[in-house]
């Protein structure tokens, strides 16, 4: 979820299953979407919905510049004295331009990495974030994940979890990426 999707949903709290009983989910920052839409990044929404769900999510994406290299990581970390009290799982999002040396150093148990960025540098950077997440133990997600062949590149990365909005866009993908999911593949077994 991101402070868009909150809002379109009236601030309802936390998702929830059809039986009642609480969803999984993910508080992403919604730097995204202000890139699409070629506006600032919006502080007061991002701190609304952390109040809202921040401390029931899986994860919460640290607030980032899209493809903003190390401008975005010091960004990133100027925003983690403030997250740090929710006890939740953050994850730093990389982007083009940084490198694994420049954030190793903050990642761990209760910090680990949204692999953003531009979709090249993504996909060519991807085992690389793996190695280092599997290094250091921390968790690794991907972002804008909407195809087989990016859910295959993610398992043999090692990534924890992935997302991507193919399936609310166009219905009909669903069967064909859930069942991408699914599929083991040699090279994953070896990892």
């Amino acid at each position: 979820m991101s402070p868009e999707t909150l809002r379109r949903c009236k601030g309802k709290a936390r998702p929830k299953w059809n039986d009642g009983t609480y969803a999984p989910y993910c508080l992403d920052n919604g730097a995204w979407s202000c890139f699409q839409q070629e506006r600032p990044f919006d502080e007061d929404g991002f701190l609304w919905a952390l109040e809202e769900i921040g401390h029931g999510a899986d994860f919460v994406v640290v607030p980032d510049i899209v493809e903003g290299g190390l401008e975005s990581l010091a960004y990133s970390k100027s925003w983690l004295p403030k997250l740090i009290g929710y006890d939740v799982l953050l994850l730093i999002a990389v982007q083009d331009g940084m490198s694994t040396e420049d954030v190793s150093p903050l990642l761990g148990k209760n910090i680990g990495l949204f692999l953003g960025g531009s979709t090249e540098w993504k996909l060519n950077s991807l085992p690389e974030w793996g190695r280092v997440a599997k290094e250091k133990g921390c968790y690794f997600h991907v972002g804008r994940v909407n195809s087989i062949k990016r859910i295959n590149m993610c398992a043999m990365a090692g990534a924890h979890s992935f997302d991507g909005t193919s399936v609310t866009q166009f219905p009909c993908t669903f069967t064909r990426l859930n069942n991408a999911t699914n599929q083991q593949t040699l090279w994953s077994t070896l990892c």
